[in-house]
Parts: structure tokens; C-alpha cells; sequence
């Protein structure tokens, strides 16, 4: 397959790699390129660069023709707490600690109200490792994690209809790639998870597995004021083909699409130097089988892992708000600063199988900055703070733990970006 020949290459290559540890919006990254994030990740209403068909294809055709490359270096802190089987003791989901994510994106102008683009980013991930978590309790062996990484290649096309509408449409060609480990507790045929499984050869230390899909982004950004613009963007749920080598560990065989998407926004200019902007969006995870599908009829051995209706995370669809400001300080420097809050997926009664996917941070400080080297080259920074969240959830009965045994997963992290945009 063509696509998968190219994802493979620009892997190898480093132009995307290594994917997101632990993007903080659930698992989707909460902006999409080093502009946008410095402003919360704000992007429906405000295109800034050629990452803008991320998040509306149609902001494509208001940025002209340009280059944009940049890298991001995600540190994640990823930690889980078992109380009520002896002391509290807490575990460290943190044996990769780094991880670099690099976005691309290009734009050409085929006329003053049409262009062509292409952007390539991360769309998200999520990455575990519990190097000493085999004497936790919980049904993980040491080195027990997950690493999933997502790779999005969108060529666009956008339009002015008028001076004050665009929309736009970028195709989406995702590649992603998953690996488990430690997780042998689920592959037995005796013990609490005895049959755990349809596919027990398929659970886990398979090495990493892909998958492709091909999905749709579309989007309109309207100006209807002077300096004042409203833009809305879907994106419809990407089927992607199934992970064969981890068929018996999520729901349907081994299927893990992309969960639909859509928001609306608004971007504000009442002077030359200050720019508001702020985006609404809802994620539909529960879309999904293998991350909406609830644990709990695993504890009542009415389903298994891999099947039809087999367990997931358990994860809900989520609301996400951004706001974000830029001050032009001066012709050369811009700054920027904003804020990022999503909902927490996870409920505390799905704790146990999320320790591999804490996806739980739901508050985000971002700062930014852009120094203007020449008429044609930009330089531009970023910095996001997630802050510190914790779910606590009991541990289940049904798998023989005491009352009161619980578990504590917690989440944070540090993300700081640098990119250069060529105008030309």
C-alpha cells in the first residue's frame, strides 16, 4: 500500500517521529503547531501557518505561500497509586521520558483566492512504561505500558468565495502504530482472567503493529465584521485498518479508528497589535469501541477482549476550551499566552485498565512568541504547562480485591516548541 510505504519512509526518515507520549486533550495533541499552542491551541478561526489545516482547512487559503517546520519535546509524568493491599505505594509510568514531535506543513497559493497545501503532524498518542510495577497487585508484569504514535499527512484545498468566506478540505492519510507490554495477566487460561481473551496470542509483547486509514476534514472561516471572524470544522471518524497482532486485546478484533471531531471558533483583531481568539470542541471517543467501551462487562465474564463487544478504556467524549492572546510588541516580536481546559475522560470506575492510558490532564497554561528575522523568515516559540491531575477508582471486587483497595492514576506535564516559518 502506498500510503503505508510513505508513513513507513517519513518515519525513517525523522520528518515525524517519535509520536506523542501523552498528548493532553484525552490522547489528541491540544494545538497543532508551535503558533497555535503558545495561544492554547486556538486554530478554527486564527490560521498562522501551514499547520493551519490541523484544525480548519479552510484558514489555507488566508496565510499565502509558506514553509513551516518545527519540533516539540513533550516531558509526560505518568504515575499510579495502589492503597489497601499494604502501603500506598506509587508506581512510575515514566521509563521513556522525552520525546520529540516534529510538524511540517507547506502552502502555495494558485492564485489569490485558491491554494494547495500539504501539513504533516502528530495528531496525538499515548505512551506507558512500569518498569517495577510486577509487585503492584494490578494484572501488569514489569514493563508493562503502551506506546501508540499517529501520524496525520493532509494535503488541502481552500477557497475564497468572497473577500469575507473560505472553506477548505484536507484529505487525511493517517498512519499510526501500536505496541503492548507486560500484559500477560489477560493471555491465561487460568487464574481471575482465565479466557480473558478471544484472541490470548494477540494481548501482548508483540512488538509494534500499523494500521492505515484515509478520512476527511472540512471547514469555513467567515469574517463577519471588520477584525472579527467565526470558522467551524468536522471531521468525521477515520476507519483504520485493524492491528492483527494485538487483535485479541482491543474491541472488534483489533480495530482502533480515529474518533470523530468538530468545534467551532471565533478570532478577534481590534487593533494592529492585540489578537483574542478562542475554539469550542467536542471529541466523540466513545465512538470508538476500543476506547468508549466500558471494562465493566468484563467483571461479569459477559464479554472478552478483542471481541465484537469486548472491553476498552471506558473513555467519554469530551469538551475542549481554548482561549489564547498575541500582543505585536513591535513590528519584530509577537508574544502570546493562553489556555487550554478539556474534560477528563476517564470516570473513576475504568481507573484499573488506564493505568497504560492516563489521559486525565485537564488544564493547560501556554506561552508564545514569534521573532521576525527577515521580511520572509520567522522564528517561534512555545512553552505548555499541564498541570497535575489525579482519578481514583476502587479496584474491583470481582477480580477478588478487598474492599478498599483502590488505585490513583495522575498526570502531568511539560512541552516546549520551537519552529520557522519562510514566506515566499
Amino acid at each position: 500500500m502506498q500510503l503505508k510505504k510513505l508513513a513507513a519512509a517519513l518515519f525513517v526518515a525523522g520528518v515525524i517521529a517519535p509520536g506523542a507520549a501523552n498528548a493532553t486533550d484525552g490522547y489528541f495533541q491540544p494545538g497543532y503547531s508551535v503558533k497555535s499552542v503558545g495561544m492554547g491551541g486556538v486554530g478554527i478561526a486564527l490560521p498562522q501557518d501551514a499547520l493551519a489545516a490541523a484544525a480548519n482547512p479552510a484558514g489555507m487559503a488566508l496565510i499565502g505561500n509558506r514553509v513551516d517546520g518545527g519540533i516539540s519535546l513533550f516531558r509526560p509524568v505518568r504515575e499510579a497509586s495502589v492503597s489497601g493491599l499494604g502501603p500506598t505505594t506509587t508506581y512510575s509510568g515514566n521509563d521513556s521520558s522525552s520525546f520529540l514531535i516534529p510538524e511540517v506543513g507547506f502552502n502555495y497559493m494558485l492564485n489569490p483566492t485558491m491554494s494547495v497545501g500539504l501539513s504533516m503532524y502528530g495528531n496525538g498518542g499515548m505512551n506507558t512504561g512500569y518498569s517495577t510495577i510486577g509487585n503492584s497487585g494490578l494484572p501488569y508484569m514489569n514493563g508493562a505500558g503502551v506506546d501508540l504514535q499517529q501520524l496525520f499527512i493532509s494535503p488541502s484545498f481552500s477557497i475564497k468565495l468572497n473577500p469575507s468566506n473560505s472553506i477548505g478540505v484536507a484529505i487525511n492519510l493517517v498512519h499510526q502504530s501500536f505496541r503492548a507490554n507486560g500484559l500477560g495477566a489477560f493471555a491465561q487460561t487460568s487464574g481471575p482472567f482465565a479466557n480473558a481473551s478471544t484472541s490470548p496470542s494477540n494481548v501482548t509483547d508483540n512488538g509494534h503493529d500499523s494500521s492505515n486509514g484515509v478520512g476527511v476534514r472540512i471547514g469555513w472561516i467567515g469574517e463577519i465584521a471588520p477584525g472579527f471572524s467565526l470558522g467551524a470544522t468536522y471531521q468525521p471518524k477515520t476507519h483504520m485498518s485493524s492491528f492483527s497482532k494485538y487483535s485479541g486485546l482491543f474491541a472488534g478484533g483489533g480495530s482502533f479508528d480515529i474518533p470523530a471531531n468538530y468545534g467551532i471558533g471565533f478570532a478577534w483583531q481590534p487593533n494592529q497589535q492585540w489578537t483574542v481568539a478562542g475554539d469550542v470542541e467536542r471529541i466523540l471517543y466513545s465512538g470508538v469501541p476500543a476506547i468508549g467501551n466500558t471494562i465493566d462487562c468484563f467483571y461479569t465474564q459477559s464479554c472478552q477482549l478483542g471481541g465484537s463487544n469486548g472491553p476498552g478504556f471506558g473513555w467519554q467524549d469530551i469538551t475542549v476550551v481554548k482561549l489564547g492572546v498575541a500582543y505585536a510588541i513591535n513590528p519584530s516580536l509577537t508574544v502570546r499566552a493562553g489556555w487550554n481546559h478539556s474534560d477528563n475522560p476517564i470516570p473513576s470506575s475504568q481507573v484499573m485498565l488506564n493505568t497504560l492510558a492516563p489521559g486525565i490532564v485537564k488544564d493547560h497554561l501556554t506561552l508564545g512568541a514569534t521573532y521576525t528575522l527577515s521580511p520572509a523568515m520567522e522564528l517561534s516559540f512555545d512553552y505548555v504547562h499541564a498541570f497535575k491531575n489525579s482519578v481514583t477508582g476502587a479496584l474491583p471486587a470481582q477480580f477478588g480485591y478487598p474492599a478498599g483497595a483502590s488505585e490513583t492514576i495522575s498526570m502531568y506535564q511539560d512541552t516546549v516548541g520551537v519552529s520557522v516559518g519562510w514566506k515566499f
